[in-house]
């Protein structure tokens, strides 16, 4: 009986299996069994953790607003900043506030200003 030559097709879907878990150590990264678990817990970490980078992203701009706004005691609190801002109508995000109280301190001044200015439409003239 001749001998049978096995194809490409489990060794190409091993190899890419490998490919995955590649900087992983000792049998994480070698053993078929071990590669497939490897796999599966990595990916079900990624998709969790993309998740959680917008809450911990989110969390971070919100401190630096809050410390920003503290410190140059714009306001007393971030949420009184940013219910404020939204009263007056500023709508900008959270990531776009950050950097700017990171990067010009001068224009959340600027916003802070027109924040607390008085608008003629708000004054009420008594007589």
């Amino acid at each position: 009986m001749s001998r049978v030559r096995r194809g490409y097709i489990a060794r190409r879907r091993r190899k890419k299996n490998r490919s995955l878990v590649s900087g992983f150590r000792g049998a994480h990264s070698r053993h078929t069994r071990m590669i497939l678990q490897q796999k599966m817990r990595g990916l079900y970490y990624s998709h969790r953790d993309r998740g959680r980078k917008k809450r911990y992203f989110r969390r971070l701009w919100i401190t630096r607003i809050n410390a920003v706004t503290r410190e140059n005691q714009i306001f007393n609190s971030y949420c009184k900043f940013i219910h404020n801002l939204y009263k007056k109508q500023f709508f900008l995000n959270r990531k776009i506030l950050s950097q700017i109280a990171i990067s010009n301190k001068i224009g959340l001044h600027k916003i802070s200003d027109k924040i607390h200015k008085p608008n003629k439409k708000d004054t009420k003239i008594i007589f």
